[in-house]
């Protein structure tokens, strides 16, 4: 069946008008309204789970200046609460921000992309600007608003005084939407300096917007606030009242955000890609929200919409163009925190046990290992192993395969950076002196000072030291047509017309390696990879068999 996937596609009213296909989690606005009377809902979530879809379906059911009937006929919310619709849908007014494009490099430009985007909401609800019902001093500050020359004191206020003005024309209160709260925090906490003050700056903007809207405030309905992160209740939202957050360790709304393997198996059935059912699980799902195993919808439609157009097209990692792995430099380069084992471990396919909270403040987020896990718990690099676990110190792990490519692209990378190039040039002059014994003992502490991963066998110690070969600017060529095979690795000193080739092997056991390093020198002299038209002018050929078994190297050489 061809179904419409709206890749990219946040705003509700458009995928539902153009036919896109749409997981129907419209009960999340009963559940919200009737079952909770929270006043202030917070859903923390990582990027790419369906957070601003969300949003954009609640404007459009509440909003008392939209027709909804139509987006939402057919969907749970109309078939399963008809009387809860005749009374919400469409019967109040809302105000719907989001914060997700207020990143920039120094806090002037962030300051001036926030007003930007308080300038749009106000273009979107220019019609109150000149009701007569609205208080005079208030519309002069919304005309501010609108063309971005307010102050800094009237942008603190500004959804206040939106919401002021929307409930004095309506006569109701207001529902107040704020979509990624915390991306402003987020890019402030990492610019920072003591200098700039990056982050003191803008939390005290953010800081102010929420208060004077969530905090006390007459002409507020409910608000519903999303974002990655749990900021402390004593920093940002302090003074709300009948605040609940809901985070990624909560069960409770688990369900609305990501796709659950039902909705992901009627969606391939529906697509007619049931056959790629396996291959979807692999990459995109190992999500545990609460007690819910979670597939990341982004990936899930990205994928389908790749397939759409060749129905051979492998799965791609999606969800790494859309989210910072800032998080993730700045912790493997944080060396007073030993974890290196714990990424070993996780790189391996296994688990490790650490103390999480899901309530932080951006500025302190780096002061602690413990920190750090919870932010990449909640910001979807890690996940929760076990279902059963229930208190702050759980089981985390990869979820799939397209994060486990992350930390190898990202992690292992910064790793071997930590191999001094002072090393590197004596494991290089062991080898050109022929010393095979210093050159096995030096690749061997490269190994140990670096994450492993047992996933790739022969290629991971290709791709090694392939890497440190080319950080010392040799001209390296990996797995080309050379004589009658393929050699692992060349090396070329073109200055002094020598170079080296190497077949690499992964021995099954230590006891194995000289074996290993023996056939591999054969395999080098049986093909004849030293006979290659280009090595012409070359003299000399240094051949090395190499053999790899965890972290030990063994080096055999043959001279040609």
């Amino acid at each position: 069946m061809d179904l419409v996937f709206g890749v990219g596609t946040s705003d509700f009213e458009v995928l539902r008008k153009e036919k896109g296909y749409y997981v129907d989690k419209t009960e999340i606005l009963y559940e919200l309204v009737k079952e909770t009377h929270n006043e202030v809902t917070l859903f923390n979530r990582p990027r790419r789970f369906g957070k601003t879809l969300m949003m954009s379906m609640f404007e459009n059911f509440f909003n008392i200046r939209k027709s909804s009937n139509e987006i939402f006929e057919g969907l749970d919310i109309t078939r399963n609460h008809h009387e809860f619709c005749e009374e919400w849908m469409n019967k109040y007014p809302v105000l719907f921000i989001s914060f997700k494009d207020v990143e920039a490099d120094t806090y002037e430009v962030a300051f001036d992309k926030l007003k930007d985007i308080i300038a749009g909401v106000c273009k979107k609800n220019a019609y109150i600007a000149d009701d007569e019902r609205v208080n005079p001093a208030d519309a002069e500050i919304f005309q501010r608003l609108m063309f971005g020359n307010a102050s800094e004191a009237e942008v603190h206020g500004a959804l206040k005084t939106i919401m002021r003005m929307l409930n004095n024309i309506h006569g109701k209160k207001v529902i107040l939407l704020i979509d990624e709260y915390d991306v402003p925090l987020a890019c402030a906490s990492e610019k920072n300096s003591k200098e700039n003050r990056y982050y003191a700056r803008m939390l005290d903007v953010i800081k102010g917007m929420l208060s004077s809207s969530l905090k006390d405030n007459e002409f507020l309905k409910f608000a519903v606030v999303t974002g990655c992160l749990r900021i402390a209740k004593e920093s940002i939202f302090t003074g709300t009242n009948n605040f609940v957050a809901y985070s990624v360790l909560d069960e409770r709304f688990s369900q609305y955000f990501g796709f659950s393997e039902n909705e992901v198996d009627t969606l391939l059935e529906r697509a007619g890609y049931e056959d790629k059912s396996s291959v979807v699980k692999e990459w995109y799902d190992g999500y545990l929200f609460g007690n819910r195993h979670v597939y990341c919808p982004w990936d899930v439609i990205n994928y389908l919409s790749d397939l759409t157009y060749n129905s051979d097209a492998k799965p791609s990692n999606y969800w790494k163009n859309t989210s910072h792995n800032g998080i993730l430099l700045t912790f493997v380069q944080r060396t007073e925190f030993k974890v290196k084992g714990k990424f070993e471990a996780l790189l391996n396919g296994g688990t490790i046990v650490q103390t999480v909270s899901d309530d932080m403040t951006y500025d302190t987020l780096h002061s602690s290992e413990d920190n750090l896990w919870s932010v990449l718990l909640m910001t979807g690099y890690v996940t929760k192993a076990n279902v059963n676990d229930q208190d702050d110190t759980v089981s985390l792990r990869i979820p799939n395969k397209e994060i486990l490519s992350i930390f190898k692209d990202t992690v292992i990378k910064l790793f071997r950076k930590t191999v001094n190039n002072s090393d590197q040039k004596q494991m290089m002059s062991a080898l050109w002196s022929k010393d095979t014994v210093r050159a096995g003992e030096i690749i061997s502490d490269f190994l140990w000072k670096t994450i492993s991963y047992n996933d790739y066998h022969e290629d991971y110690y290709h791709a090694f030291l392939a890497g440190i070969f080319l950080g010392l600017g040799y001209e390296v060529e990996s797995n080309k047509e050379k004589g009658l095979g393929r050699p692992d690795i060349v090396i070329k000193d073109q200055d002094n017309r020598r170079m080296i080739i190497i077949e690499a092997k992964r021995s099954n056991s230590e006891a194995e390696m000289e074996k290993d390093t023996i056939d591999a020198v054969d395999q080098i002299s049986k093909r004849r990879y030293y006979e290659a038209d280009d090595f012409d002018g070359y003299k000399e050929r240094l051949c090395f068999g190499i053999a790899f078994f965890k972290k030990k190297a063994m080096v055999k050489l043959m001279v040609k």
